[in-house]
């Protein structure tokens, strides 16, 4: 590679960074902050010990640094099949790890469930082809991983749910909408908040502001920003003249989780909040009315006082958590 060639790749790989790493300024917070902080006390969460489960933690299921999943089974190893949820982690793609979700993840345990949480490569100086296309085939391989382990502990798994948060409820959207057909048990829902579900440009030039108010997208105008955010996700090579043609809708596809819902998808549970200024709110509603228009057993919480860590609607988030335990309870019973 010639020394001009070089410059112009390092470039690219530094204005992702530049674009990405403002993307995620507040991303890696998310709605990590509701489970750290506890306005519903311990509705929740549990006290953790061996009378309720049992944690197996950085299971390899890949040759990656990054490829290690927990495994949280229940004290209960009776039963003939579980039901297992995957909650994956927040943090915009460049941070984060599974450790972070324990308290969600045994508290989702203590109700009889096998839980997971899978850490992904994340994108960095480090793993600069690392992408949000990347992470979601990592996931997708994972899953034969964690079926399998879960059997050998003797929790033979017969079903599945997926969410997570911010970043992660992106990547577990790919997987529920797009990758269910392959995955190695049937996935019943999926759940989570905050997660962008796609990347339409006019959603994204309107990040921030009043949501009563949107920015109508220029075909003229220049959105350099937005084009190297999307390339550095997707891991394609998006520029600024593609948003006045349409072309960048094929490339962004793998990553947009919206355009792959169809009449079959699985019922969802999602949160968003109105003045969220890391992910885009537009790219929210036409996940809502997308999941509408296919007839999908659907709960949309928009929580109207709240940007991306959801601070400012207690009440409504309750709502929510108590919609995705409703929604297990329905689709994905304890037996």
């Amino acid at each position: 590679m010639s020394g001009e060639k070089k410059i112009k790749k390092k470039g690219r790989v530094m204005w992702g960074f530049i674009y990405t790493f403002a993307f995620i300024l507040a991303f890696g917070g998310s709605v990590l902050f509701k489970m750290n902080y506890h306005p519903f006390g311990k509705e929740f969460s549990v006290d953790w010990n061996d009378s309720v489960g049992t944690v197996h933690t950085d299971i390899s299921y890949g040759s990656g640094e990054a490829n290690k999943f927990d495994l949280y089974v229940p004290a209960d190893d009776s039963r003939s099949s579980y039901g297992l949820i995957v909650y994956l982690h927040p943090g915009g793609f460049t941070s984060g790890d599974k450790s972070g979700d324990a308290e969600i993840l045994t508290w989702l345990c203590s109700k009889g469930y096998v839980t997971a949480g899978i850490n992904y490569t994340l994108f960095s100086e480090k793993n600069p082809d690392a992408n949000v296309y990347t992470q979601s085939v990592e996931i997708k391989e994972s899953m034969e991983y964690v079926v399998a382990e879960a059997e050998k502990l003797g929790y033979p798994i017969g079903e599945m749910a997926i969410g997570g948060g911010s970043a992660g409820h992106a990547l577990a959207m790919i997987y529920a909408y797009r990758d269910a057909e392959e995955s190695p048990v049937p996935v019943k829902m999926t759940f989570g908040a905050v997660g962008p579900s796609c990347f339409y440009v006019e959603d994204w030039i309107n990040m921030g502001a009043d949501p009563n108010k949107p920015v109508s997208f220029d075909p003229n105008g220049d959105y350099q920003g937005v084009a190297d955010l999307f390339s550095a996700m997707s891991g394609n090579k998006i520029t600024n003249d593609m948003f006045k043609t349409g072309e960048y809708i094929e490339l962004v596809k793998n990553i947009s989780a919206e355009m792959w819902i169809d009449e079959n998808s699985v019922p969802t549970v999602v949160a968003y909040g109105s003045w969220d200024k890391v992910q885009a709110f537009g790219a929210s509603l036409k996940l809502r009315q997308t999941l509408e228009n296919n007839g999908i057993d659907y709960q949309y919480f928009e929580m109207k006082h709240s940007g991306h860590g959801l601070q400012n609607d207690n009440k409504m988030y309750g709502e929510y958590m108590r919609k995705i335990v409703e929604y297990l309870d329905t689709y994905m019973p304890v037996k």
